[in-house]
């Protein structure tokens, strides 16, 4: 399953794995950019193993009629990919109430993951695969405001919520030991994607203008279709990469009680169960 599959880097881990002959299931906010997506990807690659989900990764009740609807299927569900991310320049809310990019870049990765992991479970040996960036260096992890309502600045926001990717990835990482289900993260590159588009003409116009020293989609997709595919990579948990190689987050990333206050938060935030430590 890929969150974000209908552009950019989501479409294109997409086609990578298609073309590895994987079953997909492609999540995707609007239904008919979806449907285009699935076709394409059919028609590239041959395989027809590709079927769409649609939902709204900014409602906690879109989410959970998503997995609602998966788990009815009874598929096997062998890798997670969340992958969908926004940025916004200035703050809006979701219809729940929560400030949107740390809702949809971290929330929706934490509550998506909980309901889907039983499944994952049984489906082991399982990857779940969490698209970060190197952005979370330049932010700290403001436990107090992590939706941005006292300061919003975009970048410092961003940034924060890709920080709590790679809190939650590791933090998972060590609950989950046992039992077959890995959690690695990522950090993609600068790439050419629709990241940043909603934000009006001149944010448009701004990426434009750097488009031509950035990373392609395809390019950008590369580490999550290794971390989702490598066999080499099947024990392998915990760790965070770009490149396709094995790297160091920041330091607070490795901050194990920075990382169970914000899964407790998150957890009070989603109205998630806990996820035990192994034994």
């Amino acid at each position: 399953m890929i969150t974000g599959a209908s552009s950019g880097v989501g479409r294109a881990t997409g086609l990578g794995l298609a073309r590895l002959g994987a079953t997909l299931v492609l999540v995707c906010r609007d239904r008919r950019r979806g449907e285009e997506t699935v076709a394409e990807i059919r028609d590239a690659t041959g395989n027809r193993a590709v079927t769409l989900m649609v939902a709204d990764l900014s409602s906690q009740q879109s989410i959970r009629a998503l997995a609602h609807e998966f788990l009815a299927t009874s598929q096997p569900l062998h890798v997670l990919v969340n992958n969908a991310g926004i940025v916004n320049l200035h703050r809006t809310v979701t219809v729940d109430g929560i400030e949107s990019v740390f809702a949809v870049n971290h929330l929706a990765y934490f509550l998506l993951t909980h309901l889907l992991l039983d499944r994952l479970k049984e489906s082991a040996p399982a990857r779940i695969v969490n698209v970060a960036s190197h952005a979370h260096r330049f932010s700290a992890l403001d436990l107090d405001d992590l939706e941005g309502a006292r300061r919003y600045r975009a970048m410092r926001v961003y940034g924060q919520s890709k920080l709590a990717n790679i809190l939650f990835s590791y933090e998972l990482a060590r609950r989950l030991g046992g039992t077959g289900v890995t959690v690695n993260c990522l950090h993609p590159g600068a790439v050419a994607s629709g990241l940043g588009k909603n934000n009006g003409p001149w944010a448009r116009a701004f990426i434009m203008l750097l488009r031509p020293f950035f990373r392609t989609p395809e390019q950008g997709a590369a580490t999550s279709i290794y971390l989702a595919s490598a066999p080499e990579l099947e024990q392998v948990t915990g760790k965070y990469f770009a490149a396709c190689k094995e790297t160091r987050s920041s330091a607070v990333s490795y901050d194990a009680a920075v990382a169970r206050r914000l899964w407790e938060i998150s957890a009070r935030m989603t109205g998630v169960g806990d996820v035990a430590p192994s034994a």
